[in-house]
């Protein structure tokens, strides 16, 4: 997948999982009651910053906080950019 979106400094652009549908036991969840996804895949890593290179790679898939980043819409496919601080852990 090629974006045109180049990240700069220590931004990451991810693509956010896509949202639960049912719980582990069948039930439906509401569009009103989902939560936001807190994970998703790295699409784009910036160079970083001076003497601290980034340590994720495209492709990772990773976790980050619950308020962390800001959402964009790009060719209709939602985003997130944040800072790689942002991220808690790359599984």
């Amino acid at each position: 997948m090629s974006v045109n979106i180049r990240p700069l400094a220590d931004r990451v652009l991810v693509e956010p999982a896509a949202a639960e549908q049912t719980t582990s036991s069948g039930i439906i969840i509401p569009d009103s009651a989902k939560e936001k996804p807190q994970k998703g895949t790295v699409v784009a890593v910036g160079p970083g910053k001076k003497d601290e290179p980034t340590t994720v790679q495209v492709g990772d898939t990773v976790l980050y906080g619950k308020y962390s980043g800001t959402e964009l819409q790009h060719d209709g496919t939602d985003y997130m950019i944040m800072r790689e601080s942002d991220i808690l852990a790359i599984l």
